[in-house]
């Protein structure tokens, strides 16, 4: 099986293509690439940004899609709100099954990783194609329009997951890795899904490391590739929850650069 990702390049491995790439392989599903923008950056931050004309991208996704049969695509950082439209025409030509859409507008850093507009357009040209879109807090914030001091309970994660599904995906994976409550870090990290009439909770406990870069990247290319593999979504997001929550604790101990390192997508720790 055959998934695409359409993102941005991370020069320290840890997220983006990279990460995606990683995902993908461990799920035992061929990766196909389309990067949007090259970064440098490592574990402590972003330094500079090269996008992609959106052309370009474009070229690189038919390449793929003309030769492969691709069976999931996803998409993460898209850089500049022309590049969102592009993936968009894409998708309204039918040519990007189960689209995963992880809306990446700022980097764990705190680096603006969408140029302005980057939010309206994926309101309204991308997210009307996806099959779920799986934003944080910060990001479900922006998409909304709020912010994200008023998303401190489950509750308001839902609430936000319905304003967000009125964009028009089919689904919307609010995740809680940066999860609050009463002002405090919560000992876990909750992911809520919600669709028409239904909501489901992904709880996990939270673990205490450094090592937690790209796990945005990594639980969206999981999902992906679930999807592609012939898995409900439920039971691929289960699984994504699954693989990053043993990433974690597979990598919380790893000394890789000096800031926050990468996660364990291979299993190289596991007993």
């Amino acid at each position: 099986m055959t998934a695409l990702t359409i993102a941005g390049s991370d020069s320290g491995g840890g997220a983006g293509i990279q990460a995606d790439l990683r995902t993908f392989g461990a799920f035992q599903v061929h990766g196909t690439s389309a990067i949007t923008a090259v970064t440098a950056q490592n574990t402590l931050g972003v330094l500079s940004i090269w996008n992609c004309e959106p052309s370009l991208v474009t070229a690189q996704a038919r390449a793929v899609l003309e030769d492969f049969d691709v069976a999931a695509v996803k998409t993460g950082m898209l850089a500049q709100p022309s590049t969102v439209e592009a993936v968009a025409d894409l998708a309204r030509e039918g040519v990007l099954p189960r689209l995963v859409v992880d809306p990446v507008l700022v980097s764990s850093s705190g680096h603006a990783l969408m140029d302005e507009g980057g939010a309206d357009a994926y309101r309204e040209a991308l997210l009307p194609f996806a099959t779920v879109v799986t934003p944080n807090l910060r990001e479900a914030a922006v998409l909304c329009g709020i912010d994200v001091r008023e998303i401190s309970t489950l509750e308001d994660m839902v609430r936000v997951g319905n304003m967000i599904l009125a964009y028009g995906p089919a689904f919307v994976l609010i995740k809680g890795g940066h999860f609050t409550e009463g002002g405090a870090t919560h000992v876990r990290a909750p992911d809520v899904l919600v669709g028409p009439g239904d909501v489901v909770l992904y709880d996990a406990t939270r673990i205490e490391t450094v090592n937690d870069h790209g796990t945005g990247c990594s639980l969206s290319a999981a999902i992906a590739a679930g999807l592609g593999l012939g898995r409900s979504l439920p039971e691929a997001t289960r699984d994504a929850k699954s693989f990053v929550l043993a990433a974690l604790i597979g990598g919380a101990s790893w000394t890789l650069g000096h800031g926050r390192g990468p996660i364990d997508h291979l299993g190289w720790n596991s007993e």
